[in-house]
């Protein structure tokens, strides 16, 4: 499909089937949410893959029942982490000297940049920014599942306290924000299948100047 065709084509679907994503196209999708762009290429999040069904029955129950997250082939958990420190930016700063083989040293300037941003966020500001960088990754994954012909249901609507506890994420310090269901819809069941896509028209929407 071109982009633009798979991005009418795809919907937040209500209703999955089970039907197991083939592992190349969950790879790709993966891929492409890797490859999101993120503030300073920092990417202060992690995503947590679960295909495992006993953990999507238990996240059924932290997410007011949604079926999407039993009857999808993998979900996918955006958490960021807790804190972002500039022993986490030194530690980026060195992964970024061995892929791209120069000394660290050289990142020097880099490096104070960020830590000197860092450090003009309070704690709550730092947390907003890594969730917004999380919901980046969203919706690169939204974009790739689309051209992947893979159905996807993004959710806020769980307890992310809750999330944390099943999926162990305080310990690996990370705050759920944000879950993608990916699977295939259920056409006999799918009330929106065939509903029209809604949205504002180009006059409404963009604002030129």
């Amino acid at each position: 499909m071109e982009l633009l065709k798979s991005l009418e084509w795809r919907y937040a679907t209500k209703t999955m089937n089970g039907e197991k994503i083939p592992q190349d196209k969950l790879n790709r999708i993966l891929e492409a949410t890797r490859l999101t762009p993120s503030s300073y290429g920092l990417t202060p999040y992690n995503v947590i893959v679960v295909e495992d069904q006993e953990l999507k029955e238990k996240l059924q129950g932290a997410a007011y029942g949604q079926t999407q997250l039993v009857d999808s082939s993998a979900v996918l958990v955006f958490a960021t982490w807790d804190d972002v420190t500039e022993d986490s930016v030194d530690i980026y700063l060195n992964e970024i000297a061995r892929q791209r083989e120069i000394e660290v040293e050289s990142l020097k300037g880099m490096g104070g940049m960020i830590k000197g941003s860092l450090s003009n966020m309070t704690q709550e500001q730092k947390i907003s920014w890594a969730q917004r960088q999380a919901y980046i990754g969203l919706g690169f994954a939204l974009v790739a599942s689309a051209t992947e012909e893979v159905d996807s249901t993004p959710m806020e609507g769980f307890n992310p306290l809750l999330v944390d506890s099943i999926l162990g994420l305080k310990e690996l310090g990370l705050m759920s924000v944000c879950i993608l269901a990916l699977g295939y819809r259920d056409e006999s069941l799918d009330y929106l299948v065939k509903q029209k896509k809604v949205r504002w028209d180009n006059e409404r929407f963009f604002i030129r100047k």
